[in-house]
C-alpha cells in the first residue's frame, strides 16, 4: 500500500483532519500530482484558514505551476493568518518566499 493510499485510508476512519489533508497533499506533490495538491491545500485553506503551515506549500506549488501572482497571493494570506495566530515563525518564513519571489 502506497502512503498516499495510507493516508486516504485513514481519512476515511478520522474526516477532515487537516495534518491528514496537508500530509496527503505534500505526497500528491512527491509523485508529481500536482492538480490534486492544489485542490487538496485550496479546500484545507477554505475550512481552516489557521492552518499556517499549509500556506508555504501551497505558494511554492504555484511557484512550481508557474502562476507566480497566485503565489505572492497565497504567502500574504498565509502572513496575515499567522499574525492572527501569533506564529512569527510562520510568518517570516511566509514572508522570506515572498521576497524571494518578487
Amino acid at each position: 500500500m502506497s502512503r498516499i493510499e495510507k493516508i486516504i485510508e485513514m481519512m476515511e476512519v478520522s474526516g477532515k483532519d487537516s495534518f491528514l489533508q496537508h500530509a496527503l497533499s505534500l505526497e500528491y506533490i512527491k509523485v508529481g500530482l500536482f492538480e490534486q495538491a492544489l485542490v487538496n491545500f485550496v479546500e484545507l485553506l477554505e475550512r481552516e484558514p489557521n492552518y499556517v503551515g499549509s500556506y508555504y506549500h501551497l505558494g511554492k506549488l504555484y511557484e512550481k505551476l508557474n502562476q507566480p501572482e497566485k503565489a505572492v497571493s497565497v504567502y500574504e494570506r498565509g502572513m496575515e493568518e499567522a499574525k492572527k495566530v501569533k506564529d512569527q515563525h510562520s510568518y517570516n518564513e511566509l514572508q522570506a518566499a515572498k521576497e524571494e519571489l518578487e
